[in-house]
C-alpha cells in the first residue's frame, strides 16, 4: 500500500493504492458494495496519519469523531486483482469534518466510485457533540483560529 499526503492551497489530501482481494467480491465477482466503506476508511486513516491525528491521537485529545453521514456513488464496478487509487481530501473543518473521496483505477485513472463522509467532534468525557470543531483539529491542520 503506497501513501502520499500533501497540503495544497489549504487542502489536505492523501492517496493510497490497494489491490482488490478475493474476499472483497460478491457472488457476481465484483467488489461488494459494502466493502467500499472499508476502502474509504483506508484512505481516511492515511489522511489522518498525514496530519498526525488518527484514532489514538483523537482519543488522547479527548474527542471522538463519529461519522454521522456518508454518501457513496457507484460509477463502475471494481474486480479481483484490480489496483485502485483511493483519494481522500478534507474539504470542511470549521464545524464538522467533511472528507471527499475518489476511487479510481490506478492504471487508467477511470473513476470507480466517489463518496463523502461527515464527522462531528464528540467530547469523550461528557459524550456531548461539539457544534464547533475543537482547537486541536485547527492545530493539526495548521489553521489559525480567528
Amino acid at each position: 500500500m503506497n501513501k502520499i499526503a500533501s497540503e495544497v492551497a489549504g487542502r489536505w489530501v492523501a492517496e493510497v493504492e490497494v489491490q482488490v482481494q478475493f474476499y472483497d467480491l460478491d457472488p457476481m465477482e465484483i467488489v461488494w458494495h459494502g466493502n467500499y466503506a472499508k476502502f474509504l476508511e483506508i484512505a481516511r486513516c492515511a489522511l489522518f496519519d498525514s496530519i498526525d491525528y488518527n484514532y489514538v491521537q483523537m482519543k488522547e485529545s479527548g474527542y471522538a469523531w463519529p461519522i454521522v453521514d456518508m454518501h457513496i456513488r457507484y460509477i463502475h464496478p471494481a474486480t479481483f486483482g484490480q489496483k485502485l487509487k483511493l483519494r481522500a481530501e478534507i474539504v470542511e473543518w470549521e464545524n464538522r469534518l467533511r472528507i471527499d473521496y475518489a476511487i479510481t483505477d490506478a492504471a487508467t485513472g477511470h473513476r470507480i466510485n466517489r463518496a463523502s463522509t461527515t464527522q462531528v467532534a464528540v467530547e469523550i468525557a461528557t459524550r456531548e457533540m461539539c457544534f464547533v470543531s475543537p482547537p486541536v483539529l485547527f492545530e493539526k491542520l495548521g489553521v489559525q483560529l480567528l
